[in-house]
């Protein structure tokens, strides 16, 4: 995040199945690995984040669903990280000297190794932009924070590039995507932001299956091996004369989600037309979405969290084509899903990846013959036939199923 935001404050300043149908590796846990002083693995807990957020907002942050603060501008310090404590609220924070000294802290659950590194990175005094930091020194950063302290984890928050081959942001290392194996032996916790509707780049621009395109990839590279979260946008970031709807946003989240992802970041900066921190607590109609977003996060994170063995399902969609674009980095899947078995009932998280209405079919495998499914959050249920069931997906629209 720190190089896309140095390149907007220049601008300012200058002018299916189960998992395996998200396209999960195979075979690999979908729970965290347990740190003695990491972020809770009790089943009802997901992380929601905040990216570089002052703590005198946390209760308002903890107010609308978020658990956690991820990065801490000039800290930890000691005032910081009290005042997380008095909110109830968790860190994950640079291993400064202060850290080092709070290592009995409850409040400190991770440790964030730095920013965007496979981004260009700033030349001293202001002349220019030289080339990503090299993944071995990552590595080796890594192993001196795990020597520090070995009872948390690493999280390591990687650019666009996860998702985008053409950002232009990583210099002389644009259009290396096998870098990212690389970056990844440096941390326990792989994250990635990209903001497709705070982008002005046309291959990026309105486009929201990026999100979903660099959980993927994120997965994928490190063989599943690694939880991973993302960063989300929630407001208009550089981008004057557009932020994302609150319909836009939930579907980065549960795309997120489908696609893997097992922790939210939000970013909540806005740069144009003005500079503000917390733009998203300043902005009513946002603010009441994303509060509404996270506690059905929250509510469902027994559902996401739960290892049994997931259904098997098959959807299919009227019409059934997708962009070009999107098919070479996420195959023909217009509607992406997720299926988990909880208890007694099976649950299908969907989410439709582009801007257009599609019909769609929903088959969910070993189920026949005539029962009811509850669509969570809407006041609805949906009849099926031979167990199958038909609903609509406006553009990037989240609907989420329970069938006892």
């Amino acid at each position: 995040m720190r190089i896309f935001l140095g390149i907007l404050l220049a601008a300012v300043l200058g002018s299916a199945r189960g998992d395996d149908a998200a396209g999960a590796p195979p075979g690999k846990p979908s729970r965290p690995a347990t740190w003695e002083r990491g972020p809770s693995t009790d089943p009802t807990y997901f992380p929601i984040g905040v990216w570089l957020q002052s703590p005198r907002n946390a209760g308002r942050y903890k107010e609308i669903g978020v658990n956690l603060f991820v990065g801490l501008w000039k800290g930890p310090t000691a005032e910081q990280v009290d005042e997380l404590e008095r909110q109830g609220l968790q860190l994950i924070c640079s291993q400064n000297a202060y850290a080092r000294t709070r290592l009995d802290s409850k409040v400190i659950v991770g440790w964030m190794h730095g920013d965007e590194p496979d981004n260009a990175q700033e030349l001293p005094g202001g002349k220019g932009y030289g080339p990503p930091v090299d993944p071995e020194k990552i590595v080796a950063g890594y192993k001196a924070t795990r020597a520090a302290d070995s009872l948390r984890p690493v999280l390591l928050n990687l650019g666009q590039g996860v998702a985008w081959d053409g950002w232009h942001g990583r210099g002389v290392r644009s259009r290396h995507p096998e870098d990212y194996e690389r970056y990844l032996k440096g941390c326990d916790i792989a994250s990635f932001d990209i903001y497709p509707v705070a982008n002005d780049h046309a291959d990026v621009d309105g486009k929201l299956w990026y999100v979903a395109a660099g959980v993927d990839r994120l997965r994928k590279w490190s063989g599943g091996a690694k939880p991973v979260w993302n960063c989300i946008e929630c407001t208009r970031i550089g981008k004057k004369d557009a932020k994302p709807t609150p319909a836009q946003v939930k579907a980065e989240v549960w795309m997120s989600i489908v696609h893997g992802s097992r922790g939210l970041i939000y970013f909540c900066h806005q740069f144009q037309p003005r500079f503000s921190e917390a733009a998203l607590l300043e902005d009513a109609t946002l603010s009441a979405a994303v509060k509404a977003i996270n506690q059905q996060v929250r509510e469902l994170a027994p559902v996401i969290n739960d290892p049994a063995p997931a259904p098997g399902i098959s959807i299919s969609t009227e019409p059934a084509a997708v962009s070009p674009e999107m098919e070479k980095l996420l195959g023909a899947r217009p509607v992406a899903a997720l299926a988990k078995t909880h208890g007694s009932a099976v649950y299908v998280f969907a989410v439709r990846m582009e801007a257009s209405t599609v019909a769609t079919t929903i088959q969910i495998e070993g189920r026949s013959g005539s029962f009811k499914v509850e669509v969570l959050g809407e006041s609805r249920t949906i009849e099926t036939r031979g167990g199958a069931f038909r609903d609509e997906f406006g553009p990037h629209a989240v609907h989420l199923y329970r069938v006892e």
